[in-house]
């Protein structure tokens, strides 16, 4: 087995993609489970971030800034799993 060389920006892409396919497969989940308890437990998602984007205005050029993280715990679940196969690489 070919080891990757371990650098921060690996760790990076390891941890996006996690998140991002822990993402999916919650709206995934999201569509085809019934309602109840475990519907809000594992696809109740959290914004955090900037809302409304912050917008600084110069009359020349108009710079508009904001982001916002939403997370679950599918996608919480898909970071860790990320991290683990960043550290086995």
């Amino acid at each position: 087995m070919a080891l990757l060389k371990r650098t921060p920006w690996l760790l990076i892409f390891f941890i996006l993609a996690g998140g991002l396919l822990g993402g999916v497969m919650g709206e995934i989940l999201l569509l085809f489970s019934p309602s109840g308890f475990l519907k809000d437990v594992f696809l109740k998602g959290y914004h955090i971030g900037i809302t409304p984007p912050f917008t600084f205005d110069l009359h020349l050029v108009t710079f508009t800034f904001g982001f916002t993280f939403r997370i679950n715990l599918l996608s919480l679940l898909g970071i860790i799993l990320g991290i683990y196969t960043y550290k086995q690489a």
